[in-house]
């Protein structure tokens, strides 16, 4: 039997299947299983998640693929200039996880700057002995300017939770725009990361990884964050040097990092777990049942039109 469409894992809700019923056939393979090495010619159509690159010799294999789907926002694991070169339609689910992935992002942010891991780790231990006047304590927040890197819906729909604590929203971008960002509880100004960096007692990180935001965020680049500073990072690993964060974090000069992405995730690197001050998520940013059940409905409508034949 061909296989019409590969995925490499179900997805939540009935989209996926829905999707098989009108396009038969449809094969589960984990990916570069032997399973999904031996449907790869057949196929029309891929689904992968955003931890499974696909490479330029996975396209020569699969002659009749018109369309890959990632259950993600950031495509950087899909070699696109390849698929637009070939007519391969990919295919990604934009819009529908801004509010969870704010969501997230705000979490860490409380997380870090309340101590909550330690506070609960404290209470779990049999250990705690009472309120103390100097016990876990953590920065305020209000009154302070938060830096968020990403003028988009997540960082925006940021830029408005930041808001309701009492910060004073900031933006930089990519394409290096000026003016006001609206972000729909008023408007907050994009500069340049030279003058954003050193207001920023809070960075969140909301832009996709591309060549220009690789390694942004180096050593020198992290060292003009005010002392104390609070690093969030729901974006992307690689956008941020973390051996650079981790010795700021040992040293003291920043006051804490919270993390949903890694560099070379799922392998994380070895230091975080010991780092002091840091709240470490398994990319969770996306994580609620509604969002992951719009997200295969997007993904498989546009598959579908990707399958559909033209007329």
């Amino acid at each position: 039997m061909s296989t019409r469409i590969l995925s490499t894992s179900p997805l939540v809700g009935p989209a996926l299947a829905e999707l098989g019923a009108r396009f038969p056939d449809l094969r589960l393979a984990a990916f570069r299983s032997p399973e999904w090495n031996a449907a790869l010619p057949e196929a029309e159509a891929l689904v992968v998640m955003l931890s499974e690159p696909i490479t330029e010799a996975d396209l020569d294999a699969a002659p009749k693929l018109k369309a890959i789907g990632t259950y993600s926002v950031g495509v950087n694991h899909l070699p696109g200039k390849a698929c637009q070169a070939r007519g391969i339609a990919v295919v990604n689910t934009p819009g529908v996880l801004t509010d969870a992935t704010a969501d997230i992002a705000l979490a860490l942010l409380m997380a870090v700057t309340r101590r909550v891991a330690e506070g609960e780790a404290l209470v779990r231990s049999g250990q705690w002995q009472g309120w103390a006047p100097d016990q876990l304590l953590g920065p305020g927040l209000a009154g302070k300017f938060c830096g968020i890197l990403g003028s988009g819906p997540i960082g925006q729909a940021f830029a408005r939770r930041a808001q309701a604590l009492g910060m004073t929203p900031l933006f930089w971008d990519r394409e290096g725009r000026g003016g006001d960002v609206d972000y729909g509880a008023g408007g907050a100004p994009r500069l340049p990361l030279a003058d954003l960096l050193p207001r920023s007692a809070v960075l969140s990180l909301h832009c996709p990884l591309t060549d220009q935001t690789r390694g942004m965020l180096g050593r020198a680049a992290l060292e003009q964050l005010p002392e104390g500073a609070v690093i969030i990072n729901t974006a992307r690993g690689g956008i941020m040097d973390e051996n650079a964060a981790i010795d700021l974090l040992e040293s003291g000069r920043l006051g804490g990092v919270g993390l949903d992405v890694y560099e070379g995730e799922p392998r994380i690197n070895p230091r975080w777990p010991k780092a002091p001050r840091a709240v470490l998520l398994p990319h969770l940013g996306s994580a609620t049942v509604e969002t992951r059940e719009a997200m295969a409905h997007l993904l498989c409508e546009g598959l579908a039109a990707a399958l559909a034949p033209s007329r």
